[in-house]
């Protein structure tokens, strides 16, 4: 089977992003689910902390309890979870009381999908097309988790960093030297930014989630992709966050998270990388 999807990159493409399409709808859980997660492990620390008992409190992890919808809470059968199909079909309303599902879930599981078959079809079915999957499914997550949370867990980033390293143990998409380093210069790099920021004015200019991103992408693409991945995600992320406050209403207090645009830098990286050194001359 390997042998034949490396000899038609169009269906081993195809098949990827089938396989992307059904793993879109369990990120749409994760992103959902990890924080709420996060928070309740967070309180019964804090309540332990106390000399407290942590509060008894249903099973509520990745698998249990089962989907529903948030305002009338039915539970969602195996008809209304078939990834992209269920929500055309359903018009994108909950088939219990009709209140709107977000256009965000399909578009979370095409985006997986499109990701995912652009992988495979780029690098084939092989380590490098594994790798460049299990990537854009992190990236994935993380952007959204970011986006509603202002969060980027350890839970995703620590093992992406390590993922990354493992990888190219065997040079799959950088030499192991200039991925160790990536990985330093990557955390250290933004954790620099961030004391000096503190130390002129008082304030947090971001979050430590950042670091471990960045450290993430350097132990994926090794330290030379870092100049264009920074540089990305700082003018993209300037100029969105320009826009908000002119446009958006954002107020300037207001914190912007920072991973979304990494992560997409990181995308780009990984597609791009050459191009990318050649613009601002690194190549």
């Amino acid at each position: 089977m390997p042998e034949a999807l490396q000899a038609s990159p169009g269906l081993a493409a195809a098949l990827a992003a089938l396989f992307g399409l059904m793993v879109g709808s369990f990120l749409n859980v994760v992103i959902y689910r990890l924080p709420k997660m996060m928070e309740l492990e967070w309180e019964d620390q804090a309540a332990e902390l106390r000399g407290e008992t942590p509060p008894e409190r249903p099973p509520f992890n990745l698998m249990v309890p089962r989907s529903r919808c948030p305002r009338c809470s039915h539970p969602l059968g195996a008809l209304e979870n078939v990834p992209l199909l269920s929500w055309l079909a359903q018009r994108g309303r909950c088939k219990a009381c009709a209140s709107p599902i977000p256009a965000r879930y399909p578009l979370v599981e095409l985006g997986t999908a499109l990701l995912t078959g652009l992988a495979v079809w780029q690098f084939g079915a092989g380590w490098a097309g594994l790798g460049a999957v299990l990537l854009g499914f992190a990236l994935v997550t993380l952007t959204f988790i970011d986006l509603d949370t202002q969060l980027l867990p350890d839970s995703l980033t620590l093992p992406l960093l390590w993922l990354g390293l493992l990888f190219n143990l065997w040079g799959v998409f950088a030499p192991l030297p200039e991925a160790v380093i990536g990985a330093m210069a990557g955390y250290l790099v933004l954790w620099s930014v961030y004391w000096l920021f503190r130390l002129a004015t008082g304030k947090e200019g971001m979050g430590f989630g950042d670091f471990k991103l960045l450290a993430a992408l350097g132990a994926w693409f090794g330290w030379t992709a870092l100049p264009a991945i920074i540089l990305l995600a700082s003018l993209v992320g300037s100029a969105v966050g320009i826009a908000l406050i002119l446009f958006g209403g954002h107020r300037r207090e207001q914190p912007i998270p920072f991973g979304p645009y990494l992560a997409g830098a990181g995308l780009l990286a990984l597609y791009f990388r050459e191009p990318l050194n050649r613009l601002i001359g690194l190549a």
